[in-house]
């Protein structure tokens, strides 16, 4: 069986994702921290960033309690953050959201590999925690720009 084929919301490239997650840990001085945690299941993401002088990712720490769907979805953020702006995160979220809660196409661009995710569609107690980590990225990212 593939991992597109694999019953339910844990295909074995969302287990992939989340045994991999990029950019794990504190960064120390982060001009943006932001914290959001789902009010339905309690799994946890924290992202802490730096922006360049073009207002673009270039550093990113991350702190992740969650299950394998939030921590693949973290996965896919930290992999396409550096080097992104306000626009791609506003953009990969809205892609996020509208995948998981319209049926509508999975992201493209740097965020593609959240189409991993587009089997938890149907477990919409699942949402919160995969969007979480481009939530925090967003509140983050707003912190570090002013």
């Amino acid at each position: 069986m593939t991992a597109e084929a694999a019953p339910g919301p844990y295909s074995n490239a969302v287990l992939a994702l989340a045994a991999d997650i990029p950019h794990l840990g504190d960064l120390p001085g982060a001009a943006g921290r932001a914290r959001k945690v789902s009010r339905i299941c309690g799994s946890e993401v924290e992202v802490a960033l730096d922006l360049d002088a073009q207002g673009r990712i270039g550093a990113l720490g991350l702190d992740v309690s969650a299950c394998a769907l939030g921590q693949a979805s973290a996965s896919v953020f930290a992999r396409g953050a550096i080097g992104a702006d306000r626009d791609d995160l506003a953009a990969g979220l809205d892609a996020l959201t509208a995948m998981l809660k319209q049926g509508a196409a999975p992201p493209q661009g740097r965020f593609a590999a959240l189409e991993a995710l587009s089997g938890a569609r149907d477990y919409p107690l699942r949402h919160g925690s995969i969007l979480l980590a481009f939530q925090a990225g967003l509140a983050a990212y707003d912190q570090a720009a002013t």
